[in-house]
């Protein structure tokens, strides 16, 4: 004989106020960064790469400069994997030897003035936008700048057109301890948050020094 069919009765659903909602996002941790604040490369690494992450948000970064660096890199590492590697006996392989020591030598040294000298303090470079008012965002791309001093508390963010001939810029400074406390927590969603401030000041067309280059800034201090 089958079972009887037992009759379930329904029950009403406990709707969740939205009190509980927010206690319950409240309950969730949020996992934070911690660097050691007595190192000031790591420090800002940590920063720099936040700003550029904000900055990205808004606009998309151009890898063309980069990738002409990775391939004077790759040129350099070839003629060295040649003279490690050609199936020359020594020392018949002498002049190979000199010839690709000295190319690497050069390609190396083009990508660290490359560094030293055009790169200098930039860590991004980006493309022009079309969702911008901004003619000048239109036309140029965003070069993103930034500095912290050796034993200073401070860092700096500029941002300027990239390839524009006396470009406007706008900057702001902050001090590290806005950012991270005592123990070296990073405060990640604060720094984007002013950073995107920033951006926006640029894209608005609110400029340092009414729109006029820092070499006239310099002039005038």
């Amino acid at each position: 004989m089958g079972r009887k069919k037992e009759k379930v009765e329904a029950v009403d659903a406990v709707p969740v106020s939205k009190e509980e909602e927010t206690e319950a996002g409240d309950d969730e941790e949020i996992e934070l960064l911690q660097v050691d604040v007595g190192d000031m490369l790591k420090l800002k690494q940590v920063l720099d790469e936040t700003a550029a992450a904000a900055v990205l948000e808004n606009i998309q970064e151009d890898y063309r400069f980069d990738n002409a660096k990775l391939a004077v890199m790759t040129v350099a590492c070839i003629f060295a994997c040649i003279a490690q590697f050609a199936p020359v006996p020594f020392p018949e392989s002498r002049p190979i030897l000199g010839i690709c020591c000295c190319l690497y030598f050069v390609f190396s040294g083009v990508l660290q003035f490359i560094t030293t000298f055009i790169d200098k303090d930039c860590i991004l470079l980006t493309k022009p936008s079309n969702d911008t008012k901004n003619k000048n965002l239109q036309m140029y791309g965003i070069r993103v700048r930034t500095n912290l001093p050796r034993f200073s508390e401070f860092y700096t963010l500029i941002l300027e057109f990239q390839n524009m001939e006396n470009t406007p810029y706008v900057e702001q400074k902050w001090s590290v301890g806005k950012f991270f406390d005592v123990d070296g927590m990073f405060d990640e969603v604060g720094l984007m948050d002013a950073v995107k401030e920033v951006y926006k000041r640029l894209e608005a067309g609110n400029y340092e020094n009414g729109g006029k280059p820092q070499s006239a800034k310099k002039k005038t201090e």
